[in-house]
């Protein structure tokens, strides 16, 4: 709305335009109009962008005239509109004589508001035209009628209503009852769809909104909805994405190495570790301290950045027997765990959930694998006193973050060990459970996270709307995650909080075991971030409770 403060222009008449500028702001930034056209260039058709074109240089000319000369028009549409607004003249002149004698005078801008339905104001009327231009491009109401004629029919689909589809109304949804097998259908009208109007439109197949029954022959009943390819497809990996993905990539090299510094806390002098620890502390040390400590924080560096390196592997070997494209990953630094993963998005559109479930699994599946392999090394080396000299100094209470790693730890380290004030153990270690653990994150059921893609493949949309809400509490709560549940649940809502776009074919179930891989991922993912309390930490021998 900030450019219609700025810039106005005013509905004319039904086959012209007529812009002004307000002529209590000088300053009008026409540039504005310019920022928001350059960001949807690539949604807006010729036709549109020479009408939105037109609006800019109208705002300069008016400027130039001081806001009275309304010779803006150029070309057939200045013609027409003087024509328009002659005839209208000349009628409501006519009009007027012959009711009363006096002259009539003649409005040169006829009335902007249909005498039938809500009134809007001109400013209204200026909001919808210029959202309408700057909006996704829309079906062409032509194209539609020859799909409902060529494409659907009785034997495939038979259309009884449609309904607009899309994010802002920029499809068409169809509405009817199928006559087939969905997936037989599917496939049928897709085909048709490419011979009739060429790359121009994709076709989706979607649980009908509202439906108030099943099909008849067994499951939901669906609707076709129809966009156009270039709103639909995802954009184009820009440059500055490249720029920011490789500095973000850069900052998590430092948290990771950062990790492994922290890690030797048991050698770091204490002037740096009393600057870390005392909230007192003012005056940094000499961070030149910290350099001979680098060689030595590097493998467990090492091993953070492979997993998740590893992690986004799974998504590519997912995705490249099915054809889709992958974003380049987004690494989020974290100082506690190194990283909290990566944001990788889909640069196609899925083509069924099938897919969604098997590439969302893919990359925190083989992250965990590596890390579970390490963790379970480190602990065997841990229990090994002829590498004692490798091992660092960890706090006992770290393995009461884990429900789930902890009694593995306290299973392999065993009692006495677990019950000292500090444990002796492997970098592995460190590195596996900071791997596991940020499996577990990016799988929990909600957003745009690997688990919520999963979850929204597997069970669907509400579902996942159900999982969200649950999962969000548990955060808030601090039930899951200890500590790092508020900052985890705050990068989720600014930057994971959206479900992922529906697929081709959004209505095809994924099939049991899929379902039930899903349902047991999320069951470890809960036990991976309940954390445990004293008592019961007491009682299972993690760590040692000193006060209850």
């Amino acid at each position: 709305m900030g450019i219609l403060s700025n810039c106005s222009f005013v509905l004319g008449p039904p086959n012209g335009w007529k812009f002004r500028e307000k002529y209590q702001n000088n300053s009008s930034k026409c540039f504005l109009c310019g920022e928001l056209l350059s960001k949807r260039r690539r949604l807006i058709s010729k036709e549109k962008l020479g009408k939105l074109n037109f609006v800019i240089r109208s705002c300069y000319d008016g400027r130039k005239s001081n806001g009275n000369d309304d010779k803006g028009m150029h070309g057939e549409r200045e013609n027409k509109e003087n024509s328009n607004l002659a005839t209208m003249a000349s009628s409501e002149k006519k009009s007027d004589d012959s009711s009363k004698n006096s002259p009539a005078s003649i409005s040169t801008r006829p009335p902007t508001m249909s005498p039938v339905g809500p009134a809007y104001s001109n400013f209204q009327v200026d909001s919808f035209k210029l959202m309408e231009l700057l909006g996704p491009e829309k079906v062409d109401p032509a194209d539609v009628k020859v799909i409902k004629e060529k494409l659907f029919g009785y034997s495939t689909f038979w259309v009884t209503r449609e309904e607009p589809f899309g994010d802002l109304g920029e499809g068409i949804l169809f509405l009817g009852n199928i006559r087939g097998k969905r997936e037989d259908v599917f496939a049928k009208l897709q085909s048709q769809l490419s011979e009739i109007m060429g790359d121009k439109y994709n076709l989706f197949m979607v649980e009908e909104p509202n439906s108030e029954g099943e099909d008849p022959r067994g499951g939901p009943r669906v609707s076709f909805g129809l966009l156009r390819k270039e709103v639909s497809e995802p954009e184009q990996t820009t440059l500055w994405q490249y720029v920011i993905a490789l500095l973000l990539f850069l900052l998590t090299i430092g948290s990771s190495v950062e990790l492994g510094i922290a890690s030797q806390i048991n050698r770091l002098p204490p002037e740096i570790v009393k600057y870390f620890t005392d909230p007192d502390a003012i005056e940094p040390p000499d961070m030149q301290l910290l350099f001979p400590f680098v060689d030595s924080a590097l493998p467990l560096a090492y091993g953070v950045l492979g997993i998740q390196l590893f992690h986004e592997v799974g998504h590519i070997l997912a995705a490249f027997p099915r054809n889709v494209k992958l974003s380049i990953p987004y690494f989020i630094p974290n100082i506690t765990l190194g990283s909290f993963g990566a944001i990788t998005q889909f640069k196609s559109i899925l083509p069924d959930r099938k897919a969604k479930v098997d590439i969302s699994l893919a990359g925190p599946f083989a992250g965990a694998a590596l890390s579970f392999s390490m963790f379970a090394v480190g602990l065997l080396l841990s229990s090994n006193p002829d590498v004692a000299g490798d091992f660092v100094q960890v706090p006992s209470t770290l393995f009461q973050g884990s429900l789930f790693l902890g009694l593995i730890s306290r299973a392999v380290l065993g009692y006495k060990a677990m019950h000292a004030a500090t444990v002796s153990i492997h970098p592995l270690v460190i590195a596996g459970w900071c791997g596991l653990t940020t499996s577990a994150f990016n799988l929990l059921p909600v957003g745009c996270l690997d688990g919520g893609r999963a979850m929204q493949g597997a069970f669907g949309r509400n579902t996942l709307i159900a999982s969200g809400l649950a999962t969000y509490t548990l955060l808030g709560l601090g039930v899951l995650g200890g500590p790092l549940s508020l900052p985890w649940g705050l990068y989720v809502l600014i930057c994971q909080r959206a479900p992922e776009k529906p697929c081709l074919n959004d209505v095809t179930e994924v099939g049991t075991w899929r379902k039930a891989v899903v349902t047991v991922a999320i069951v470890l993912v809960v036990l991976t971030l309940l954390p445990v309390w004293d008592e019961l930490a007491e009682e299972l021998g993690i760590g040692l409770v000193t006060s209850f």
